[in-house]
């Protein structure tokens, strides 16, 4: 059996051979980053959740900006209490991080449509209300429809990976289908719109407000993205989805009055 040979070189010792040792005066590394690790090592013991959601915000932000090519995973974890090897521990790769970029993104924007309490609103009221939290969300939230733009790009092939995004978005679809039942059954929306059809059109008037914002802005100025221009639009965009479901009878009336029957 080989003995084990234990080598100690003195800082003088050391430098006549090339090697680098620490000592109280040179360490390996500065205290900054010492404390650094210490504080990320930290972190993820005591809160992983809250160490894996710095994670996704830090990279949301990353993706939206640079796309999925574009974007560096050495970057995300420079701008986060952690590391690139963390960040491959919990989402498995830069794939992986992005898909689950995308999930929480859907997350966000669901759970927030599911606050709203609809189903004790009167449905006008209701379609009113999930219409202006739509237009305001993605008002809001710019990296949101950047990175739906993205996933566009790439034919959705994360999204075909990633069922829990369907199931995210389809609880959409079943409140817009209350809301039209209830509204059909007061006689008040008109006949032969379906949920889906409807959550496209809320979607598509939202979306582009910001999808569209520097080319158009670029083309015919900025003044319908002053707060005065976001807020007048925003009304007409209620409106405009109001009136398309309403049945003929009610289109003349007051909206603002009926809304808040």
């Amino acid at each position: 059996m080989q003995a084990a040979i234990c080598l100690r070189f003195t800082p003088e010792a050391a430098k006549t051979v090339g090697l680098k040792i620490a000592t109280a005066e040179e360490p390996f590394m500065s205290a900054p980053d010492e404390e650094k690790l210490l504080e990320t090592k930290t972190g993820w013991k005591q809160n992983p959740e809250a160490v894996r959601m710095d994670i996704i915000k830090v990279a949301t932000e990353e993706f939206a900006l640079n796309g999925l090519s574009g974007a560096r995973v050495n970057e995300i974890a420079a701008k986060t209490k952690t590391s690139k090897r963390m960040i491959y521990y919990y989402f498995g790769d830069k794939d992986g991080l992005y898909q689950q970029v995308l999930v929480e993104a859907y997350r966000e924007v669901r759970e927030g449509e599911g606050e709203l309490d609809l189903e004790h609103l009167a449905p006008l009221a209701a379609l009113k209300k999930l219409v202006e939290f739509t237009f305001d969300h993605h008002r809001r939230n710019p990296d949101f429809i950047r990175l739906v733009m993205i996933e566009n790009i790439h034919h959705g092939d994360y999204m075909k990976h990633a069922p829990l995004i369907q199931a995210l978005n389809q609880p959409v679809i079943e409140r817009l289908e209350r809301i039209y039942a209830r509204g059909l059954e007061e006689k008040l929306f008109r006949e032969g719109i379906t949920a889906l059809e409807l959550h496209w059109q809320i979607s598509a008037l939202s979306f582009f407000n910001v999808s569209n914002q520097t080319t158009f802005s670029l083309s015919f100025g900025k003044r319908l993205f002053t707060k005065t221009g976001q807020a007048a639009l925003k009304q007409q965009v209620v409106h405009m989805v109001l009136r398309f479901v309403l049945r003929p009878e009610w289109i003349e009336q007051s909206l603002e009055t009926k809304i808040r029957a």
